[in-house]
């Protein structure tokens, strides 16, 4: 019953009986009998047929719902069951937005310091494809904005507050001030998030309280991209302090801060609801709450080594 679950949550994931069999480590056949097999048993029909994958039935969405229960409740009974025998070991998947990526070594350097037989893997993902893959059972925790759009059903601990600077050359216009208005920095040419990240719906938003109307020169999804195009001197980007002060500033790169308004958003750890929870997963948590006082310190240029102190 738990493989047949677990078919029907890959399918989910991927919409294609093919890849889902291929992620499941079966055939195609494989896998649509083994659906084939769960609607027998549940008298009902779950998917709806066509010459491809065309969606769930309702009955489909509702078993849909207990088997990411029923199948993630194994795998925490088999993790809790192993850590008894030999402590805490295994991957731990986790998954961030683009501008939190620094900052996760912040939380898995101490981690693996008390616990050195778990094994990483970090993947950047957009806030929402972080809520999907924790709905899937893909990663075991996400490192996202826990304050601007709704979560959901999760777990929060809330680490630090992002605030947004702009990145830019000192010769270039604003380049030498202090400190900026939105509505200055919409005057600038612009290299930013694409608009499928929160990041980027956060300052389109304020440039857009600001009264001002901008489009960017320059879209990337990733941080290093909007960076180097900084660094030429004919971009400037709006970045979190603690991503821009982590790229490391020359003498041919400032980050000042934007004010008129101030604006900060929150930045934390989202686990999955669920009760029993894995060993991993408590232990990460327990993790994220000791280090979140020492991130949330102004002017940590290495948020890696002040989590370590």
């Amino acid at each position: 019953m738990i493989d047949k679950l677990e078919y029907l949550i890959a399918l989910a994931r991927e919409r294609h009986f093919g890849r889902a069999g291929e992620a499941c480590g079966v055939t195609q056949p494989t896998l649509s009998a083994g659906i084939k097999q769960l609607e027998d048993t549940l008298g009902v029909l779950l998917v709806q047929r066509g010459s491809r994958f065309m969606g769930f039935t309702p009955e489909g969405e509702r078993t849909l719902e207990w088997a990411r229960r029923i199948v993630a409740d194994s795998r925490a009974m088999r993790q809790d069951i192993d850590a008894l025998k030999r402590g805490l070991a295994g991957p731990l998947r986790i998954a961030a937005i683009p501008t939190a990526l620094p900052m996760v070594a912040a939380l898995t350097t101490p981690f693996r310091a008390r616990h050195p037989d778990v094994r990483f893997t970090v993947i950047s993902r957009t806030s929402i494809e972080i809520l999907n893959h924790l709905e899937n059972l893909e990663i075991d925790a996400g490192l996202t904005y826990l304050d601007n759009e709704p979560l959901g059903r999760v777990n929060t601990v809330p680490l630090y507050r992002e605030r947004y600077r702009l990145v830019t050359s000192p010769q270039s216009r604003y380049g030498e001030r202090d400190a900026v208005t939105w509505a200055e920095v919409a005057e600038l040419q612009l290299a930013l998030l694409t608009p499928d990240m929160q990041n980027r719906r956060i300052v389109d938003s304020l440039l857009a309280a600001a009264g001002a109307s901008h489009k960017p020169t320059l879209e990337s999804n990733s941080m290093i991209v909007l960076f180097t195009h900084v660094r030429t001197g004919l971009w400037a980007s709006v970045m979190p302090a603690m991503l821009a002060d982590s790229l490391g500033l020359t003498s041919v790169v400032r980050s000042i801060p934007i004010v008129e308004p101030d604006i900060s958003h929150s930045i934390g750890l989202v686990v999955p609801h669920r009760e029993p929870t894995t060993p991993i997963t408590a232990a990460l948590v327990a993790e994220a709450r000791r280090i979140a006082p020492k991130l949330e310190q102004s002017g940590i240029a290495d948020p890696a080594i002040a989590a370590m102190q």
